[in-house]
């Protein structure tokens, strides 16, 4: 089951790498619009040259609604091949994390490697819930997926652990409350992330910006529906978030003997916490701008990878649970 579970991975990587470059497809043909002229009228006599030949009324208008046509066609049924692509690797995905934690025999939370690749099928889970919710968000699917592939593919290639048992601090009912709160929550807010980065680039191509990256955002969703996206998102996970924090001191308080000691990896989840906390706050106050708001969002992810990943590689404490060497 080990070994499947690796392969699953690998196989979860290409397809959410063929999923990107369809979406990219989808992307490039997807600013195709039909445009149809008005009817040219046509007077007797009007239409025989000195050659005799008859002149072309509205036959180059039409030719170019039919192929404009058919561009947004193509840009249709690419979106949706992506989105399919998209579905088979989230399954090959969570076939992966099925079989890492029958071959474990525990909750596949373990250490980094298990908990990057949890926390990326979080993200792409609520991706399809939000793709269900509003269909026009689609070509945002172009950095999921990238976001998918470089996640997934650090963990495989820098974070992989061979399965060992849980350390003993780690046997606990806790375990599943803490941990699997602190996964979901952490997967909203990677997806969260997604809309909000969009959203930067897109308000600035709509304010004239045709630099690096604002061009990028040029066929994006209009940048009002990704700030409303992005606070959704956030505000659905915050309190998940905040109930994680706390079960994690109650359970300090029962394995070590104290709720709070301020350990590298506490000491940044109160960071990540006061950071998101500032950015729901700024959404709410009507004097800040939505886009110094969305910064903070975006800085409230970026404490969430320290605490991941820094932590984890830096830091030595009650948590290093991350497994590397």
């Amino acid at each position: 089951m080990s070994v499947l579970s690796d392969q699953l991975v690998t196989f979860s990587i290409l397809a959410y790498l063929v999923a990107m470059v369809v979406h990219a497809v989808e992307y490039a043909l997807g600013n195709a619009r039909v445009r149809v002229g008005p009817p040219t009228r046509e007077l007797v006599g009007a239409g025989v040259g000195s050659t005799g030949g008859a002149v072309s009324g509205p036959e180059p208008t039409a030719r170019g609604a039919t192929s404009a046509q058919r561009t947004a066609a193509r840009a249709r049924a690419a979106g949706v091949g992506a989105v399919a692509v998209t579905v088979v690797a989230a399954l090959l995905h969570l076939g992966a994390l099925i079989a890492r934690g029958v071959a474990a025999d525990r909750m596949p939370w373990g250490n980094m490697y298990e908990f990057v690749l949890t926390v990326s099928f979080i993200g792409v889970a609520g991706w399809f819930v939000v793709l269900w919710k509003r269909p026009t968000l689609r070509r945002l699917g172009l950095f999921l997926t990238l976001v998918m592939v470089l996640l997934v593919a650090t963990a495989e290639l820098l974070l992989y652990t061979p399965i060992v048992p849980l350390v003993p601090a780690l046997n606990s009912y806790w375990f599943i409350i803490h941990v699997a709160t602190i996964v979901f929550s952490s997967g909203i807010f990677l997806l969260g992330v997604v809309p909000a980065c969009a959203y930067l680039m897109r308000a600035g191509y709509e304010q004239g910006r045709r630099s690096f990256p604002y061009l990028l955002a040029k066929r994006m969703p209009a940048a009002a529906a990704l700030e409303r996206l992005t606070f959704v998102l956030h505000a659905f996970s915050f309190p998940i978030f905040t109930f994680a924090v706390i079960a994690g001191a109650i359970w300090a308080e029962a394995a070590w003997g104290r709720a709070w000691g301020w350990d590298p990896k506490e000491t940044w989840a109160f960071i990540s916490w006061v950071v998101y906390a500032g950015y729901l706050h700024a959404r709410a106050t009507p004097s800040v701008r939505r886009n110094v708001a969305t910064w903070l969002a975006v800085l409230g992810f970026l404490t969430v990878l320290m605490n991941l990943f820094g932590v984890n590689i830096f830091f030595e404490g009650l948590h290093s649970y991350g497994g590397l060497d």
